[in-house]
């Protein structure tokens, strides 16, 4: 089990709960002062913690330099440490070792998403632990006495992950286990006996296995009629249990446990939403489980030894958004994050019940009252499914002062827009930009019929509820109907390209960050280490053989042609999932209709934009973009 424990969590409760959107129309109007994209980028992100060796310091990552690096600081707070000084890579921290001060980090090259992972030795050297040109390296986690660590690579075979097993004195490797079969390895137990796999055999269906290292045998333990998902979560600290979650009896997924010695199933917690997560402490002592409860995740965290919830401190700003287990379990790096505050670190003291507060992240310059609380609202499709969103509302807008509106894509397909703080989305609110995060079907955290409501169905179902989403904006009698566009990244760049392709007269422009413009393209060259979920994702998307008509049919680049609304498109120029030449090809082709496009092309950006100068740049230009063809700003580009 990796004793650095890092659970991705909301306490429900803190959170400023759904306002329904007729209360927010009725509220007063009031003019925000407005923030550049500087501003908002000047609030410092980090990420990421882990305890030193006497638990005096905190390891985390932040871009704070516009670039991310890897920092330490002391666990009380005070004055940060920058560990690594990258100005061209990300980097990011992994772990403190857990019997002395080395450090584990990871980075790529310019986004290309092939991690190697180093070591920065107590002289402050760095050894890269993965050499070679091509491969992927994944942190795998911690022996439980520390004398070891795991670490995924796929260097014999580019298309699967083995585990190596690295001896955390001298580096000497050993093969610990061959991936021959095309699992996905999730989790190692502590005695480094077992090791649980999944094997996903669609959208809703996988299995899990473990492997024996001693003899070599891999078990199904999750045998099952009919689809259903099966995802490990931890082996306990005794090595005698792996907890899974799984959605095998209903809609949504329960912790389970498996008893490695008798192959006995058993209940362990279930709610009426989706249990995300669950995760020990490092002897036991505490377990977190976190529930994602309409968008906005929950945490609890139990003694184990009482079966009780443990009654946390409240936090200001928001809730718990991660939580680290120190490995004497009396300390927890803790997160908070809110709709209006990034993220803060704080520490919390298990026997006193404390938190201490270490990090002011909010740029000083931004007031938290000129940004806005998010709400989460719903629509009914135009077949009856309900659709679930989070609505962003301008501080300016009014029944006498009508704010043009977006629908915001997530990525995916299978994603999930949540309330989190976003600098991005608070730009746009605060220059006064409504905004509708839909939760389209085949979205995450619903349920399973839900999640595979989209399956083959792209550019059909899921993009008709983004025009519903339209729809409903126009309801809202603070937006105004004529002034919608819809925006999104990934997945969600290509119902954008699909909106203004597939239903041309519904959005008045778009914003298309690194979006699928060719599908049987995306497909036949996706990243060689997908090859696991390859039937899986043939199955949500289609075979771009056996399916090529209709991927075909949905590609927005081969009906360029009717694409007459002016749209924006950026990219990473090293984006392994979605290639340039996507985001090319369609500016090409729909500069040919004499329709407007601008295009923005970072050299040093993969699938996604990590360092604040692009940032800047991209978002700003999607404002100005906005404004002019959404506000008609005059001279706005």
């Amino acid at each position: 089990m990796n004793y650095v424990t890092l659970v991705t969590v909301i306490v429900t409760t803190l959170w400023t709960q759904a306002a329904a959107p007729a209360k927010q129309a009725a509220a007063q109007p009031r003019q925000p002062k407005q923030y550049s994209i500087e501003q908002f980028l000047n609030t410092t992100s980090i990420t990421g913690a882990s305890f030193s060796s006497d638990e005096s310091r905190i390891l985390f990552s932040s871009n704070k330099t516009g670039i991310w690096n890897a920092y330490t600081m002391a666990a009380t707070g005070g004055e940060w440490t920058p560990i690594t000084s990258s100005t061209t890579d990300s980097t990011y921290a992994i772990s403190f070792f857990p019997n002395d001060d080395r450090i584990l980090i990871t980075k790529d090259q310019g986004g290309n998403e092939l991690n190697h992972l180093f070591v920065r030795t107590t002289a402050g050297e760095m050894r890269d632990l993965t050499p070679g040109d091509k491969l992927k390296a994944t942190f795998f986690g911690w022996s439980g006495n520390g004398n070891a660590f795991y670490v995924q690579t796929n260097e014999r075979d580019a298309r699967l992950f083995d585990v190596y097993r690295y001896d955390a004195r001298t580096y000497e490797r050993v093969l610990f286990y061959e991936n021959t079969d095309g699992y996905f390895p999730a989790a190692c137990s502590d005695d480094g006996k077992w090791v649980a796999l999944v094997k996903v055999n669609g959208t809703n269906d996988q299995d899990l296995f473990v492997w024996n290292a001693d003899t070599k045998a891999t078990t199904l333990i999750s045998k099952h009629t009919g689809p259903a998902s099966f995802n490990p979560q931890d082996f306990d600290p005794a090595s005698a249990n792996l907890y899974y979650t799984t959605d095998e009896t209903g809609e949504f997924a329960r912790l389970r446990r498996y008893n490695l010695a008798t192959g006995q199933h058993a209940d362990v917690e279930k709610a009426d939403w989706d249990i995300q997560a669950s995760e020990f402490s490092h002897h036991g002592k505490y377990r977190a489980t976190i529930i994602n409860r309409d968008a906005r995740p929950q945490v609890i965290v139990y003694d184990t030894a009482s079966g009780r919830p443990l009654q946390l401190p409240a936090v200001q700003n928001g809730g718990v958004s991660s939580l680290t287990f120190s490995r004497s379990e009396k300390k927890a790096a803790v997160y908070v994050n809110g709709d209006r505050s990034p993220n803060d670190l704080y520490v919390l003291d298990f026997p006193t019940r404390k938190f201490t507060r270490l990090t002011n992240s909010l740029n000083p310059e931004i007031n938290a009252d000129d940004l806005v609380d998010a709400s989460i609202v719903r629509f009914k499709a135009r077949d009856g499914m309900t659709v679930p969103n989070v609505l962003l509302k301008p501080q300016q807008a009014s029944t006498t002062s009508k704010a043009p509106a977006l629908v915001w894509v997530h990525g995916g397909p299978g994603g999930q827009t949540t309330p989190a703080y976003s600098a991005f989305m608070q730009y746009l609110v605060n220059h006064g930009y409504v905004l509708l995060g839909i939760n389209n079907r085949g979205s995450s955290g619903y349920g399973k019929t839900f999640y595979a409501a989209d399956d083959k169905k792209h550019g059909h179902e899921p993009l008709w509820d983004c025009v519903d989403a339209k729809k409903y904006l126009q309801s809202l009698d603070y937006v105004d109907p004529n002034r919608i566009g819809i925006i999104g990244g990934s997945y969600g760049g290509y119902m954008v390209l699909a909106a203004l392709a597939f239903q041309p007269n519904e959005f008045v422009a778009g914003v298309d960050l690194f979006g699928v413009a060719n599908w049987i393209r995306t497909l036949e060259s996706i990243p060689s280490w997908w090859e696991a979920q390859r039937t899986a994702l043939y199955q949500e998307l289609g075979d771009p053989v056996k399916d090529r008509a209709r991927l075909e049919e949905v590609s927005p680049l081969l009906h360029a042609d009717l694409i007459r609304k002016p749209l924006l498109v950026l990219q990473g120029a090293n984006d392994p999932r979605v290639l340039k030449v996507e985001s090319d090809e369609i500016v090409a082709a729909v500069k040919k209709n004499n329709v407007p496009v601008d295009y923005i092309v970072f050299p040093d950006e993969g699938h996604g934009f990590t360092k604040k100068k692009n940032q800047v740049e991209g978002y700003a230009a999607a404002l100005k973009f906005l404004d002019r063809y959404l506000k008609g700003t005059p001279g706005a580009r």
